[in-house]
Order: structure tokens, then C-alpha cells, then sequence
């Protein structure tokens, strides 16, 4: 989940297992990248081993680790068990949806988290794939909830709204992993950006749109030069900066993905210049070991959960596979051959 002085880390806190896809997805993307079947068997070994999570009702966190897998291996073989997998992993996690029209987060059921939007979507795929209405109206019902509580008008997210549980009123925002109750932490923005655009992409409703561009738009307008922000927005700027290069990385792909999906020309080249910019941040010596043989993750400066001490400054699982997505979609914009990425 995320390396200590560099090197992988087993025995630290997780919080919740929530990392499995990020690894086994790296793989897809390897064996995507280059069509070379070493890798495939690697992404086919390491997605197995995740086979019964699709009946974990403990994490909010299917998406990450069926969509990452699962639909990757599924969209090469139209397999029917791999898509009963699927299925079967966004019917559990609607199984957390709440009186408040929310599914709750591992915490409890009070609790909605902003990272929820990048889960949801295993919820549509699954409504696809098995053409369930009553699965569809619960990811979008899930995502206005999400977007009337956890975005802010200016475009900035709160991490985690609570509600009453016995009427399903909003009672605040509050934060496990941000600054403040009230600030943007960084990663929670690059959900959310990214999460709203693929409900977008999976729903064609525009107020998903409106909502993922209004959080681009904040990003755009307050990450740093170089397109790589600081762990929080509103946080104090640290000597050195405390980065997270892990929210550069998501934010730089649910930009790309992003830019595909508006139809403003203008909006669109912003947010791929905005990636590119990051991804030249990230790919240069500042923030890619690739020169540090002793180093073991792909990129420096990650952080897990900075108000518990975990995985700060280091690589973390979810921040390497992101940026390894973004490379791959930038390389494949771009034309390169399978060879030279």
C-alpha cells in the first residue's frame, strides 16, 4: 500500500484494504502497453487472487479493485464468469446505500466519503452489464448526493460529509485525511474530478459533467506550477513542500479523460495542458526513482493519511498505478509505438 524509506511495507497500518486492483491493474496496463503475454499472466495471477471481494462488504472500495481488473480482463475475453464477477461486486457495494441516499464509507453509516465518486461507477458498469435500473438509480442517486453535499460551489470538495441516521439529514462536513473540516484536500479533489467524469461518461447526464468541470476548474486555477499539488489546498506551504504526487497522478488522468468529454474546446485544451504539466512533473527527477535502484516504488513524495503518520513522503500503491495509467494515455494520444513506451 505504500513503501516506508522506499521499501515496500507490509507490516504498517492500512486503516482498510482498499489497494488490491492498484497492483494487478498495473499489470493490465503493462500488457495493454505492450501487447507482451508475460504480462498478462501476471495481471490474470494477481486479479484471481481478488476473486472473493466481490462479496466484501467491509470497504467502499469495489471500484478500485474490480474495475481496475476485472473489466480490463473482461473487455479481452467477453468471459460471462468474469462479468458475473463484476456484477456481483457492484451489487455489494449498493448494499451500503442509506437512508440519506448515499453509500457509506467504511467508517460507519453516517459517513460518505468524496472517494466514493471513483467506486461508484463498478455500480453502472454492473447496471450495464446486467441491465438493472434498479442498480443504475443507485449510482446516480449516490452521485448527487455526492455532489449537493461533498463539492462546494467553487468547486473545491469537503473528504467526508455526515448525515443523521435516523432522518437522513446532512448534519456537516468533517475530514479524516484533509486540514480541516472545511478545506480541499488534494486527493479528495482528484477523486472527485475523475469520479464525476466517468459517471458522466457512464450515465450521459450533464449535471455529472458540470460537477466533474467545476472541480477540474479548481484544480486548474490552484495547483502549483508544474501541475503537482501540495498534500492540501488550503494547508500551510511547507518547507520543503509537502506534495502528494499520488492527487498529481489521478488528477492528471481524470483530466485527459476529462478533456475528451467536454465539448468546450477551449476547457478541453486547459485540462490537457494542466495534465501535461503534471505528468512532465512527475516523469522528471524531482518526483520519478527511476535513477534510485534502492528506492522501490515508481514515484517519491506520495502521501496515505498524513494526520496518521502513514506512508508520508513515500510511494504509495495508488499514486504508481494512476500515474501509470496517465503514461499510458499520454503515450497513446500521442501515437508512440508499444516499443518505445
Amino acid at each position: 500500500m505504500y513503501t516506508t524509506g522506499g521499501k515496500w511495507d507490509r507490516s504498517g497500518e492500512l486503516w482498510t484494504d482498499w489497494c488490491g486492483g492498484f497492483f494487478a491493474g498495473m499489470m493490465w496496463l503493462f500488457h495493454e502497453r505492450t501487447g507482451d503475454p508475460w504480462w498478462r499472466e501476471q495481471a490474470e495471477h494477481y486479479s484471481k487472487l481478488l476473486e472473493p471481494r466481490q462479496h466484501d462488504r467491509n470497504v467502499h472500495d469495489l471500484g478500485f479493485i474490480f474495475l481496475n481488473t476485472y473489466s480490463r480482463w473482461y473487455a479481452l475475453t467477453d468471459d460471462a464468469a468474469l462479468r458475473d464477477i463484476l456484477i456481483q461486486a457492484g451489487r455489494t457495494l449498493a448494499m451500503r446505500m442509506q437512508k440519506g441516499d448515499y453509500l457509506a464509507s467504511f467508517i460507519g453509516p453516517e459517513s460518505l466519503f468524496i472517494d466514493i465518486m471513483m467506486n461508484v461507477p463498478i455500480i453502472l458498469y454492473a447496471a450495464d452489464l446486467a441491465r438493472d435500473d434498479t442498480l443504475l438509480e443507485v449510482g446516480i442517486t449516490h452521485a448527487r448526493t455526492s455532489a449537493r453535499y461533498l463539492v462546494r460551489d467553487d468547486g473545491s470538495t469537503a473528504h467526508e460529509a455526515i448525515f443523521d441516521l435516523d432522518t437522513g439529514a446532512f448534519i456537516r462536513e468533517s475530514t479524516h485525511q484533509g486540514y480541516r473540516p472545511d478545506s480541499c484536500w488534494a486527493r479528495g479533489l482528484a477523486w472527485s474530478l475523475y469520479g464525476f467524469g466517468t459517471t458522466y461518461r457512464y450515465t450521459e447526464q450533464a449535471e455529472f459533467l458540470e460537477t466533474a468541470q467545476r472541480c477540474a476548474d479548481y484544480y486548474v486555477a490552484r495547483a502549483p506550477a508544474g501541475g503537482v499539488p501540495y498534500w492540501d489546498f488550503d494547508a500551510p506551504v511547507e518547507t520543503p513542500p509537502a506534495w502528494d504526487s499520488s492527487a498529481g497522478a489521478i488528477a492528471a488522468s481524470g483530466l485527459w479523460q476529462l478533456a475528451d468529454l467536454t465539448p468546450d474546446p477551449v476547457r478541453a485544451e486547459r485540462y490537457r495542458e494542466t495534465a501535461r504539466d503534471a505528468m512532465t512533473s512527475l516523469t522528471g527527477d524531482a518526483f520519478l526513482a527511476q535513477n534510485n535502484p534502492a528506492w522501490e516504488g515508481v514515484l517519491y513524495h506520495g502521501v496515505y493519511h498524513r494526520n496518521k503518520g502513514l506512508g508520508v513522503d513515500e510511494s504509495v500503491m495508488w499514486g504508481d498505478f494512476f500515474f501509470t495509467e496517465a503514461v499510458v494515455k499520454l503515450l497513446t494520444a500521442a501515437g508512440s509505438s508499444g516499443a518505445k513506451g
